[in-house]
Order: structure tokens, then sequence, then C-alpha cells
């Protein structure tokens, strides 16, 4: 299954793409924002896209609200990740369409279980 992994912090990327590896998932790719991001969703259909909430220039806040505006996007599965486990943030990603919502930092199993129930919708 093709992943797209945007996040601006490299670090953050490779803990990221280690922790799908452990889960099974061998395609992967990364965007330093929601801008870059979006290119490679035009160029490439991917099934699941991680994406944090604070980037610049494009969050992955925006980034949701521009794949669900776009039908050629229907069955990409979006799955937001932050620091922050504001409720507001929650309310308004659930609004925005988002599958699903992990709080940094999280491990392997919590990521797992995240990706199926957001295929399970």
């Amino acid at each position: 299954m093709p992943i797209l992994v945007a996040e601006d912090d490299r670090t953050t990327v490779q803990i990221i793409r280690n922790l799908l590896r452990r889960i099974g998932f061998r395609d992967i790719d990364d965007a330093p924002d929601g801008s870059a991001a979006l290119v490679k969703m035009k160029e490439k259909r991917y099934e699941l896209v991680i994406a944090d909430w604070n980037m610049e220039p494009m969050t992955g806040y925006e980034l949701l609200k521009q794949v669900r505006a776009d039908s050629g996007f229907a069955n990409t599965r979006f799955i937001l990740i932050t620091v922050e486990a504001k409720p507001e943030h929650v309310v308004a990603a659930k609004k925005a369409g988002v599958n699903n919502y992990i709080v940094k930092p999280f491990t392997a199993e919590t990521l797992k279980l995240k990706i199926d129930a957001a295929f399970l919708v």
C-alpha cells in the first residue's frame, strides 16, 4: 500500500518510516509540507496520507481540506498527527473528513491500530 508521510521534521519522518516498516509497510514516500505533499499526490496515487498538523507553508489540516475537496482523492485515507491534543483540533479534523488522529509520540502498535481503523470506515 503506497503511503505518503507529510512532515517537516526529518527526524520525525525517519521515526514514522521506521514504525511503518516495523508493521509491514514498504512503499513509503515523504514530503516536507502540505504543498509538496499535494504535488506528490497528483503524481502518484497514495492509499494513505499521514500528515503533521503543524507545517508551513501548508499545514496538514489545510492539506486535508484540499484532499477532501478533490474527488480524485475520494478513497485516500488520511491520518493527522500532532503534538497538541486540543479537542477543537480533533473536532475540526473530523468535520474536515479525517479518518483518524494521533497525538505524538506514538508507538508502532498505536500507528497500526489507527491505520486499521482508518480502513474500516
